[in-house]
């Protein structure tokens, strides 16, 4: 009698292990590659991943999917005591500094004007941005250039690094990288 029970428990905790488990099949990660086809896929996807109104959820495994590996993301600019100083982040880097903060806020960042040189299967991005809140903000808060270093590897372009700085008084965007 105590064999059957024994029998009995563990077949209802086994099928009760069975029956959590299913449903919970991995889901099919989505399929990028298009986004990476060409430098200006690349270029526009990057933009469009960290922008959206107040709110909007950011397709942060897309953005992770365009940075090579050993990809960066590097900001310059003053600290408090005046000196330059650059922060070299991972994009899992970025996303965990900045990525409640453009959800909380808004970010909508716009590309206003690019110049690439490419050789072989590497290329360099001057791309210009403004940025905004909101879509009907009509000035944006912030302006600066971004510096993309990519890499084509013979199928697909990838992010090796985003370097950038932003203007200011004494450091306005040079005419030959405005909008013409």
């Amino acid at each position: 009698m105590k064999k059957l029970l024994l029998l009995i428990l563990i077949s209802l905790g086994t099928s009760t292990i069975y029956s959590q488990g299913k449903g919970k099949e991995k889901e099919t990660p989505k399929d990028y590659s298009e986004n990476v086809l060409t430098i200006n896929s690349t270029i526009n996807t990057l933009y469009a991943t960290i922008s959206g109104e107040k709110g909007k959820k950011r397709d942060w495994a897309l953005f992770k999917y365009l940075f090579h590996p050993d990809g960066k993301l590097i900001t310059s600019g003053k600290n408090d005591e005046s000196k330059f100083q650059i922060r070299y982040m991972k994009p899992d880097d970025y996303i965990k500094s900045s990525g409640k903060w453009i959800v909380d806020n808004g970010f909508i960042e716009k590309e206003v004007h690019r110049t690439v040189d490419a050789f072989g299967n590497i290329a360099h991005v001057f791309s210009t941005f403004e940025s905004f809140h909101s879509k009907t903000d009509e000035e944006p808060f912030m302006r600066g250039i971004n510096s993309i270093q990519l890499l084509n590897d013979g199928t697909r372009w990838w992010i090796v690094n985003v370097f950038w700085d932003n203007e200011n008084r004494r450091n306005p965007i040079p005419r030959n990288y405005l909008p013409k």
